[in-house]
């Protein structure tokens, strides 16, 4: 009995020991111990503190671009803010803070053309009309674009510069390949180019996709690919490469990604229907509204909040935007 005491006395002062080694907090001063940081947010979308006080300050002000067409698809350029109405979280902003017809609107462009196989014997054409495009849209000093390739993985071929030559040259190098990481390749252009992209003022930041939308070995799915592009404030335009009348899965993706985000999804059924489709992503951009305002009742606690525009004078007008965002900590340490 007298042995199994001492054992169990010894085992107990041992015990008291190491708990005192780990935390060494002396009772005559009786310090409190000290407070372990919380680790960043797990889902990668976040910074600890210091982002966070940029962010309180950043998200006062909602920037929103969106576009308005009528019934027969033509776009309304002359309307003014008195005739709409926007709705944050199902609540009229506290205090609308601008709004202007932007028809002028800096722009931030990510092209991300598919290499994988399936592309393989349309993709010369595709190249082609991709750099018609950048030098239809396109302006010198004033708006600037980057060339991404994705496969298995993306892959930039030219930074972002205004420079037409260069982001050619970055189209022509790409390759078709393998495997098709579509999310993935969104994912990454959001995040890692276009919220860290510098700014000198309010730019409309898009992302031009052109594949056939089918995706079979991306690590992130349809769902954090469109979170993260509204999050970055990014609409994306998709060109389906599959000529198919039939639709199917590729589609209805590129669809969902487009629509949610502001942006619009093109099908061409033949090879110069591509060409087609980027003269009319070009003519939209200088067709749109631009609106900065402060939510009503905002708070940091992620929720997503919906955003409604809608028409106040005109019948049939049909009002494109992202359609809301979450309210998480964003890093705007970049910009």
């Amino acid at each position: 009995m007298f042995r199994l005491t001492t054992s169990l006395l010894v085992s107990l002062l041992l015990c008291l020991f190491s708990t005192w080694a780990q935390n060494p907090v002396s009772a005559q001063t009786n310090q409190p111990r000290p407070v372990t940081p919380k680790s960043p947010d797990p889902t990668g979308l976040t910074k600890p503190e210091e982002s966070l006080l940029t962010l309180r300050k950043a998200v006062s002000e909602v920037h929103l671009v969106f576009t308005v067409t009528d019934k027969h698809g033509h776009y309304m350029k002359d309307l003014k803010e008195k005739d709409f109405k926007i709705l944050d979280d199902h609540k009229p902003p506290e205090a609308i803070l601008s709004f202007d017809s932007e028809t002028d609107l800096p722009l931030q462009v990510g092209l991300l053309i598919d290499t994988s196989q399936s592309v393989r014997e349309r993709f010369k054409f595709e190249q082609e009309a991709a750099i018609e495009f950048l030098h239809q849209t396109l302006r010198q000093k004033h708006d600037e674009a980057f060339v991404m390739g994705f496969d298995l993985s993306p892959r930039v071929t030219q930074d972002f510069t205004d420079d037409i030559e260069k982001l050619s040259a970055g189209i022509r190098m790409l390759r078709p390949c393998s495997l098709t990481a579509m999310y993935d390749a969104v994912y990454y252009a959001c995040r890692e180019k276009l919220i860290k992209q510098p700014q000198g003022g309010p730019v409309r930041r898009i992302i031009v996709l052109l594949t056939d939308g089918n995706d079979n070995s991306s690590s992130r799915t349809r769902g954090n690919a469109i979170e993260t592009a509204e999050q970055s404030e990014v609409s994306v335009y998709t060109i389906s490469t599959s000529m198919s009348h039939s639709g199917g899965r590729g589609q209805k993706n590129l669809e969902s990604i487009a629509e949610t985000t502001g942006g619009r999804s093109y099908v061409p059924v033949q090879l110069t229907g591509v060409s087609n489709a980027f003269a009319a992503i070009q003519q939209e951009l200088r067709s749109q509204y631009a609106v900065s305002y402060k939510p009503a009742a905002f708070k940091l606690d992620g929720h997503y909040r919906i955003i409604e525009i809608q028409a106040q004078n005109q019948k049939g007008l049909r009002i494109r935007s992202r359609r809301g965002y979450r309210s998480i900590p964003r890093d705007y340490s970049n910009q």
